[in-house]
């Protein structure tokens, strides 16, 4: 495909893409990195569709963020190069003194022109994946919604000299309305109910995201097998993940999920760092809800308990909290182990090699 009326070829373009909710601003370098346009486009499929139909074969380039999943798709299907750069290697853009939108598309397309590994590009998900994964996030949100709201309740009735009983979060609103002082019964009553709503639309919710994960990804039985490990991690390790094979070491996933200690390492100076926080977070909090069961005194013995025990008794009073994500960080690796392999479970096998087959630790 040739432009011969501006001598423009195939995969001689590099365009920048600043997508805004409203418009998209555009930026596009000729082949010696000269701006030869500059324009926004609405940020909707139909005017994508329009714009970058007719345009030579070109390399694109856009940050991730709510909008890139279908221009991705739309730009890729019209025969475009894609690549979606990761948000948290653009700081120059964040933190630029003369940043508006027309510099921030410039530097996307002079990045992705040069070297674009620098922007460590990113593969989104299918439309089905993000699908499946839109219950856990509204599951998420949920749950998150009612915490907050029994928050609210409970720190309500304070200054009326009450407090409301300890009790599961799911039964919550059936056992505290009768312990509500009666001065603050209008004004809570409507919140417990609404609490009460959200508690049924979570389980049915936790129904519907049991069958996906039985009957679409029959793959998560091979993460369950592992105590302390349910349906919910094993589907959001799955659709997160999408291909085991992905990773060229198993150990990368605890970088990938931002479960390893930052470094900032100077001469003979290694300071301890918290963990990068990188990528998904839904899944590293279920991961280290995970780890935590699997430390409290009730759990299953295995390897990675025993192990995590150790840890946490010479780390101090933040022992436990590291331990914790320490252990998570090992389960997201044996997880990735369990469905690339296809191996069953075994929850004693350093212990058993190592002659070891003691009592549960608590």
């Amino acid at each position: 495909m040739n432009d011969t009326r501006a001598g423009i070829t195939e995969d001689t373009l590099t365009v920048g893409l600043d997508m805004g909710d409203v418009y998209t601003q555009v930026c596009v370098l000729d082949e010696s990195g000269g701006v030869i346009e500059e324009s926004r486009v609405s940020t909707t499929p139909k005017a994508f569709r329009q714009r970058f139909r007719a345009m030579p074969r070109a390399r694109l380039v856009l940050e991730a963020g709510t909008h890139s999943p279908w221009a991705s798709r739309l730009l890729k299907d019209l025969g475009h190069e894609v690549i979606v750069a990761n948000p948290r290697m653009l700081r120059f853009i964040y933190g630029n003194d003369s940043k508006n939108d027309k510099a921030d598309a410039a530097y996307l397309a002079r990045v992705g022109r040069l070297d674009p590994g620098l922007l460590h590009p990113l593969a989104h998900r299918s439309e089905e994946g993000l699908a499946h994964r839109a219950l856990l996030r509204s599951r998420e949100a949920l749950v998150g919604s009612r915490a907050r709201l029994i928050v609210h309740a409970r720190s309500l009735v304070k200054p009326f000299g009450a407090r409301l009983p300890r009790c599961s979060t799911d039964a919550f609103a059936t056992k505290v309305l009768d312990h509500v002082p009666e001065a603050l019964r209008p004004a809570l009553e409507p919140v417990i109910s609404i609490i009460s709503a959200l508690s049924v639309q979570i389980r049915e919710l936790d129904q519907k995201i049991e069958a996906l994960a039985r009957d679409t990804y029959p793959e998560t039985a091979l993460l369950s097998q592992v105590p302390g490990v349910g349906h919910l991690t094993a589907l959001a390790f799955v659709l997160t993940v999408e291909d085991p094979t992905r990773f060229r070491r198993a150990r990368s996933m605890g970088s990938y999920l931002g479960l390893r200690p930052r470094q900032d390492e100077s001469g003979t100076m290694k300071p301890q760092l918290p963990i990068t926080k990188a990528s998904d977070r839904m899944l590293r909090h279920l991961l280290v809800e995970c780890s935590q069961r699997m430390l409290t005194t009730r759990a299953a013995d295995t390897d990675l308990r025993r192990w995590g025990l150790k840890l946490a008794e010479r780390g101090g009073k933040a022992g436990r909290k590291r331990a914790a994500v320490a252990v998570a960080r090992k389960l997201s690796v044996l997880l990735l182990r369990l469905w690339a392999t296809g191996e069953v479970y075994e929850p004693l096998r350093n212990a058993k090699k190592r002659g070891e087959l003691l009592p549960n630790p608590s």
